[in-house]
């Protein structure tokens, strides 16, 4: 059945150094590189998220709470919003973001970014303005795709990841966790998310 890999997050905020770093980002960074290298072949697509914030209200604060208020990150055009540079992006076909004026962890609340966009590395300050992007969703995409099946992978596996597999398995598709090319925020978070899926019927596996 058609399957696409959903890359879930994997921005330097979220990696050694940046503003809300997990302990791993930048090893499950590596790691989905080189799972991507192999396997690429096995998908029919393979995408990207990211969280793109402008002003998301009181999901950012100086005295977060961490489960539902976070210190500032990945704000949209900056350093940390940006794919860390252990992510190969060479085989990603699309990149969606989320969270510009509200929280947003499912990647399926993001919407379709431009093809030009820069997704790392250096920006021409000169070049031109992208024109408005219709408003695509990760599911309407994936539809257009005709893809049945979803692998997710990516950071956090309690926040992000789980968002992203609890949604996908509700719009229909099966999916699966790679639960060893994720980045959770806590082991007690990981725990809890892994009886989500179960509960929810996503399959949780490890490859490496």
């Amino acid at each position: 059945m058609p399957k696409a890999l959903i890359i879930v997050d994997v921005q330097n905020d979220f990696c050694e150094g940046g503003s809300l770093a997990t302990e791993a980002g930048a090893e499950v960074a590596a790691l989905i590189s080189e799972y991507v290298e192999n396997h690429h072949t096995e998908y029919e697509a393979i995408v990207a998220t990211q969280d793109w914030h402008v002003d998301p209200g009181e999901h950012f604060s100086e005295t977060p709470d961490y489960k539902n208020s976070w210190p500032v990150h990945c704000k949209a055009e900056s350093f940390g919003a940006e794919l860390h540079e252990d992510l190969d992006t060479d085989y990603i076909t699309a990149y969606f973001r989320k969270g510009e004026f509200e929280a947003a962890y499912s990647g399926f609340e993001g919407l379709l970014a431009p093809e030009d966009t820069v997704m790392t590395g250096e920006r021409d300050v000169n070049a031109p303005v992208a024109p408005e992007t219709p408003k695509v969703s990760l599911d309407d995409w994936l539809q257009e795709q005709e893809i049945t099946d979803v692998d997710v992978v990516g950071i956090a596996t309690d926040f992000c990841v789980r968002a992203t597999a609890l949604d996908a398995v509700d719009a229909g598709y099966e999916t699966r966790v790679l639960t060893d090319l994720t980045a959770p925020v806590s082991e007690e978070g990981f725990d809890t998310a892994l009886e989500d899926f179960e509960d929810a019927g996503v399959e949780a596996l490890e490859v490496l």
